[in-house]
């Protein structure tokens, strides 16, 4: 049997002179013992996958409400594909992949109801109140918000998890924010990857929903290389428009993910990255894409934005959320008596305002139509 020891002599043998390595970890907030055959960033990611909080991801939304149909990504989907991509950019840099796939599963925690919209919500609700910010809601729920252990509140995660979930910080100052600088190299790529996971699959969707035109998306330039990339090697098979989408997503990710690989090898010869700490607190991303796949991206993003983000369908399905969160977070400030005895004790321990925070920000979509339901159906008195 393979014991931790085993693992970590092999990371310190596979693995790049700049990952991070489990046997160098900062450590817990509250001090553990190691186990006998998971390192550090493995138990991380068991505890993530089997917290409450990862599984209400199942039933938060990504673009499209849960109800609206049973192929479209949810944040838990989300979460999983971000996983995938992000280990395999790990591996291909040589990078710590346990490491790298504990930040990309949580790194959506936070995420309230009804997806951005609900996040707008809550920020609006919150801006004179301690503010809220999806990316700090992941971090408040592994480290206070879980109770899954006896010994310490939250999930007790590594302080280098913790850290991936920050993305990159920042310093207040005269009332705006002010950049301190990026974080490992294994949060970097996972940052990256939530962007190549949302853009291509919300590309996807919108092409599954009929809410984007084939005939627009066939403008962007990204979209006419890879129709020529299919053409060319693809003559003799015979493809309907479904099965062609889906090819044409598949190398829409892995040409953003292979160029991410040779642009980033470039710059960590370029910042002369030896170790870990060499790409923390530098003004400038090592994980990034060349210039002309950045054009891309943002010609894609900007079309997305255009077509699909703003579509009258999504939209208006975007102020219902937000009318939803709003209305039920006025409701309970107005009179906190109406929520739940469990969430009432948090009121006096936490404050009105965050408490409430806290579980709306917890709730799934259908969890809060439900509450929304009993609190404004006038035939609904439970």
């Amino acid at each position: 049997m393979r014991q931790r020891s085993d693992i970590e002599k092999h990371e310190d043998e596979y693995l790049s002179s700049f990952a991070v390595r489990a046997s160098g970890s900062r450590g817990r907030a509250y001090p553990e013992k190691e186990h006998n055959t998971r390192t550090a960033f493995q138990r991380d990611r068991d505890r993530i996958v089997h917290s409450t909080a990862f599984r209400r991801l199942e039933y938060k939304t990504q673009v499209f409400v849960n109800h609206e149909g049973d192929h479209y990504r949810t944040r838990l989907t989300h979460s999983l594909e971000v996983s995938q991509i992000a280990r395999t950019i790990a591996r291909g840099l040589g990078l710590n992949e346990d490491l790298t796939e504990a930040v990309a599963l949580a790194h959506d925690l936070g995420h309230g109801p009804f997806g951005h919209a609900g996040e707008w919500a809550l920020t609006r609700k919150m801006q004179n109140h301690g503010g809220f910010e999806h990316n700090r809601q992941s971090l408040r729920i592994v480290e206070k918000l879980e109770h899954s252990y006896a010994d310490f509140p939250g999930l007790n995660l590594t302080f280098e998890v913790r850290e991936g979930l920050k993305k990159h910080d920042y310093d207040v100052k005269g009332g705006k924010r002010v950049h301190k600088g990026f974080y490992s190299l294994e949060a970097q790529l996972v940052n990256i990857a939530d962007e190549i996971a949302y853009d291509s699959h919300d590309l996807d969707d919108g092409l599954r929903s009929q809410l984007l035109s084939l005939e627009k998306v066939k403008e962007l330039s990204v979209w006419k290389e890879i129709e020529g990339y299919i053409s060319r090697n693809y003559k003799k098979k015979s493809l309907n428009q479904s099965a062609k989408n889906y090819l044409s997503i598949r190398l829409l990710i892995n040409r953003q993910v292979m160029d991410l690989l040779e642009n980033t090898e470039k710059r960590i010869k370029k910042f002369n990255i030896q170790d870990p700490e060499d790409a923390v607190g530098l003004p400038d991303p090592v994980v990034c894409f060349s210039f002309e796949m950045h054009k891309k991206k943002e010609e894609l993003r900007k079309f997305l934005r255009e077509n699909m983000y703003f579509h009258p369908y999504v939209v208006r399905m975007c102020e219902k959320a937000q009318r939803y969160v709003e209305q039920l977070f006025d409701t309970y400030v107005k009179n906190p008596r109406q929520l739940e005895l469990w969430v009432q004790k948090k009121v006096e321990e936490e404050g009105k305002y965050r408490a409430i925070c806290d579980f709306l920000a917890g709730m799934t979509d259908r969890y809060a139509i439900a509450e929304y339901t009993k609190l404004f159906a006038p035939i609904e008195f439970s």
